[in-house]
């Protein structure tokens, strides 16, 4: 068996031609992504309710959906915000969650959120669960208004849909989002003076201008022979339409054109929520995510012919362009697995060129590819794509496939020039190094067992690496003992005296020697045979040292990624418009594109920018709040990172602007981060602000900022309720009405094409934007008080009359854990600077000032040192399998010491085989059996 492909030449040609055909064939036909696809463990929970500030968002809203969730018990984390108007809650699973269960998760949580929308105040939204990409969009698109006029953003908007849709329908699209696309609505803007003067209050205006709206059908008319739908001709279909509704004011019968006494026009929601701007241009963009299971490159070459076809079809004043495209980074990758499998084959070539001679260097050369096709093939067959990991896994195999190789032909050679024939020479060497090369594979394989053990986002990120790497030096194993010795059997003569008398000096054909070179080895091997003892503490010096210095040394888990993009993020005071936010955004842009490594910088407004690196934190939405794409002509450096850092830090004193070179790692908001936890807000204000304080001084650190630093000013209306009752109102009605004229009130939609565009009743943006008009709003009694007889229905009362407005302080965001309130401090650092020797500094610095937390408050590390802690606690999770490794490769002719040297028995070497064999099986059985609570124990996730 072990001579079968020396005896069938023709098997051993045909074995080489099918495994080039696989590994061709399955690199042809991998997926192939940027990064590796990862389980969604992330979710976002978005709650609205218009008008109400952070503490009651709190209390009535964030509270009892937290509540609800804290019964799930695969949720790791939950992390509330809480701020005016709205609340916002991530969820994080625990990593056990694997993707086959993650739906069901999700499932169950959508359920717990339909239970508790029962228990929230009226006039609160229903909560939403959105999941989060784990991954990095395929492509991305905009379309840009180019002519200096007022954006508009109907005809953006209609054309992004009508891109969408076709890309929608190329093979491989799984789903198109879009972004920076401002919300259309119709806006009937009302007069209040002159509403309150017919007696209607905004409430009621939007409740007719909705009856007026019936979409829905009549019934049906039934007849012998077919059935016809009835349907009332009365849809809001048109502005026209719109502005002709009847609107009756009074109890006699009065009508009045709802035209008459508002004015009825079509645009975008005001301010809007969110905004792109493409090199410098107000835009639309899409993103596009491609499926899983497809090849991005070959999706791309499509998606471009759509867009280069879309392109000629836009009118004049319109610019369409892909500002990311994945596709490139991965053929980046994959043109250096090509190049640099090129590069070892040729030095593994020349170098047994010159150490064992051309023959042996072509046997052994033919590891390299074929090893690299095997893998090809297996990973088709286990669904592993090609990804950056699995690249890089294939990478680091390079300098381990040879090894094996180098062996089986040089002993096969030895045996061949020491008389045996070809065939009784591969016999020998197989039965002679088949187990200790299993051996030695194995061990390799296990050392590589934790990579692909690894639980949780983590381990699915690298499991590539691993699970290539074992098999590329299993299938070297594989190689070796089958089609490589056949091919040395078959590639050297059998004649001993050939080589002893002929090819001796030919350096070429056997391979370069040194009788100085071979004496000084043979002489050291002699020494330490002799001395076994002084052997083992040389090899001990390295080790030793290494774990000396090991503490010493910097730690940093997550690099900076090689590549030419880096982010930018603009962050403004709070209760900054979004039009602000946007002018501060362009005189950025116009300030860093005097460097001439930017090419462009592409803003998007009010939120976070698509994702285009797998692990930018995302699903912020701020008005004050713009991330950006930096794209460069060269690959980002720490210094010039710094230097444009340095810049818009001096142009800019009054915005926090962070440049930031991408990473690998999983998502972080800030580098540095602590968290502390305790009852009372402004107390944890104070804790902060002495924790940040401290976090300045420390070097290297360039910005910071925490969570309850920022005071929100707020308009309060001091109210005297004894007048308010008198006039016919209470404090209800009162917000009512104000929320109504201020932020509208929808009263129907129509219909266009395929969209909804809802009709809002609200005042003017020049009366909502002037604190002296909105105090002189004349409100209309709901007849709610006890002095029901005092007013007469077209009586109205100016707000000044009720009330006075005062600027008092509020808290802007309460954050929660967990459940518990806690207060953020983060800081960012320079480039190229590692966040544990920042972290060290900070914590060294807290100590020398004294700084305590009082009882009931405590702290935790954050940041990149918490995700640091959590990937070492998957790889410690492995420690026993690390051990029982240890135990494996212990040399079992110590133990065979303990027994009588005439027992032949004991002395048989099968013994020992069958006592590896023993080994690997308990291993097996503690990884099917224990595995999983290794990991839960050593990550700190165990349950009491």
């Amino acid at each position: 068996m072990t001579t079968l492909f020396y005896r069938n030449f023709r098997l051993l040609i045909l074995a080489i031609l099918i495994i080039l055909v696989w590994g061709i064939s399955s690199f042809l036909t991998l997926p192939r992504l940027e990064d590796p696809e990862l389980t969604s463990r992330f979710a976002v929970i978005k709650t609205f309710w218009p008008g109400a500030n952070a503490e009651r968002i709190e209390a009535l809203v964030t509270e009892k959906i937290e509540s609800e969730l804290s019964e799930i018990e695969e949720i790791k984390t939950r992390t509330s915000t809480s701020k005016v108007g709205s609340s916002t809650i991530s969820i994080e699973l625990l990593d056990s969650v694997e993707e086959i269960n993650a739906d069901t998760v999700w499932l169950r949580i959508r359920e717990r959120l339909n239970q508790v929308d029962a228990q929230l105040p009226v006039g609160v939204s229903k909560p939403r669960l959105e999941e989060l990409e784990t991954r990095a969009y395929a492509m991305i698109t905009a379309l840009t208004w180019e002519q200096d006029t007022k954006p508009n953003y109907a005809i953006l908007s209609n054309l992004s849909k009508s891109l969408k849709d076709e890309l929608l329908e190329l093979p491989g699209t799984e789903k198109v989002a879009e972004i920076g696309n401002p919300q259309k609505e119709i806006v009937v803007e009302i007069d209040a003076a002159r509403l309150a003067s017919i007696g209607l209050t905004p409430q009621q205006l939007s409740a007719q201008i909705q009856q007026s709206d019936a979409k829905v059908s009549s019934g049906l008319f039934r007849g012998q022979n077919n059935d016809l739908i009835l349907e009332v001709n009365s849809d809001l279909d048109s502005l026209d339409r719109i502005r002709n509704i009847p609107i009756s004011f009074s109890n006699q019968g009065q009508f009045t054109r709802l035209g008459d006494i508002a004015e009825v026009r079509k645009t975008i929601a005001e301010p809007p929520s969110e905004l792109a701007l493409i090199n410098g241009r107000p835009a639309s963009a899409l993103a596009a995510f491609v499926e899983p299971d497809y090849q991005i490159d070959l999706w791309a070459k499509s998606a471009e012919t759509v867009i280069e076809k879309f392109r000629k079809e836009l009118g004049k004043g319109l610019k369409l362009e892909i500002i990311f495209n994945q596709s490139n980074y991965i053929q980046t990758r994959l043109k250096s697995m090509i190049l640099n499998l090129f590069i070892s084959g040729m030095l593994v070539f020349w170098i047994t060129v010159f150490l064992m001679g051309w023959k042996a260097a072509t046997v052994v050369s033919l590891v390299l590819p074929l090893s690299s096709c095997i893998v090809l093939g297996m990973m088709r067959f286990l669904n592993v794509p090609i990804e950056q990991m699995s690249i890089t896994g294939l990478i680091v195999a390079l300098g381990l496939l040879i090894d094996t190789g180098i062996i089986v032909v040089n002993q096969v050679t030895r045996n061949i020039v020491a008389g045996l024939n070809p065939e009784a020479a591969i016999n020998k060497t197989i039965n002679h190094l088949f187990l200790p090369l299993t051996a030695s594979t194995l061990t390799t394989v296990l050392a590589f067992v934790p990579v692909i053990l690894l639980p949780g986002p983590a381990g699915e990120f690298i499991f590539g690496i691993g699970i290539n790497v074992i098999l590329a030096v299993i299938s070297s194993l594989f190689l070796s003992v089958t089609i490589i010795s056949g091919l040395a059997g078959k590639l050297y003569p059998t004649c001993r005296y050939y080589y002893l008398n002929n090819l001796q000096h030919k350096w070429w054909t056997t391979g370069f020697t040194n009788s100085y070179l071979t004496e000084l080895y043979q002489v050291s091997l002699r020494i330490l045979f002799t001395t076994p003892w002084l052997g083992i503490l040389l090899g001990l010096i390295l080790p030793i040292t290494g774990l000396i210095k090991f503490s010493s040394l910097p730690e940093q888990f997550f690099p900076a990624a090689d590549r030419d993009q880096i982010q930018i993020e603009l962050e403004l005071p709070a209760l900054t418009s979004i039009e602000k936010t946007k002018n501060t955004a362009i005189e950025i842009r116009n300030l860093m594109l005097k460097h001439p490594e930017i090419e462009e910088i592409q803003w998007f407004l009010g939120g976070s920018s698509p994702r285009y690196y797998y692990n930018l934190a995302s699903g912020r939405q701020d008005s004050n709040y713009a991330q950006g794409i930096v794209q460069l002509n060269l690959i980002a450096k720490p210094e010039f990172v710094n230097a444009l850092q340095a810049e818009v830090d001096t142009e800019f004193p009054d915005a926090q602007v962070m440049v930031r070179q991408l990473e690998q790692g999983p998502p972080l908001d800030a580098p540095v981060e602590m968290r502390i936890y305790g009852p009372n807000l402004k107390r944890l204000q104070e804790l902060g602000e002495q924790a940040r304080s401290i976090l300045v001084q420390v070097p290297n650190v360039i910005h910071t900022r925490d969570t309850l630093s920022e005071i929100r000013p707020q308009l309060q209306l001091q109210v005297n309720e004894e007048e308010v009752r008198l006039a016919g109102l209470d404090r209800a009605s009162l917000s009512q009405q104000l929320e109504t004229l201020l932020e509208g009130n929808l009263g129907g939609s129509i219909i266009e094409d395929t969209e909804e565009i809802p009709v809002r009743v609200r005042v003017s943006n020049a009366q909502r934007g002037d604190i002296s008009q909105i105090t002189s709003l004349d409100l209309q009694p709901t007849g709610s008080s006890l002095n029901q007889n005092r007013f007469s229905a077209t009586d109205t009362i100016p707000l000044s009359a009720l009330a006075k407005v005062e600027l008092q302080p509020e808290f802007s965001v309460i954050k929660r854990r967990n459940g518990r309130r806690v207060n953020l401090i983060q800081g960012f650092i320079a480039a190229g600077i590692l966040p544990s020797e920042v972290m060290k500094g900070w914590q060294q610095q807290l100590n020398d000032s004294n700084f305590e937390l009082p009882s009931g408050y405590w702290s935790e590390i954050a940041g990149e040192s918490e995700k640091q802690g959590d990937a070492k606690a998957g790889l410690f999770a492995t420690v026993p399998l690390i051990f029982f490794i240890f135990v494996s490769n212990f040399d079992f002719g110590l133990i065979l010491k303990f027994f009588p040297s005439n027992c032949h028995y004991w002395n048989s070497r099968y013994l020992r085989y069958w006592f590896r064999i023993f080994q690997f099986m308990v291993i097996w059985l503690l990884l099917q059996f224990y595995g999983s609570d290794w990991n839960i124990w050593f990550s700190g996730n165990c349950h009491k």
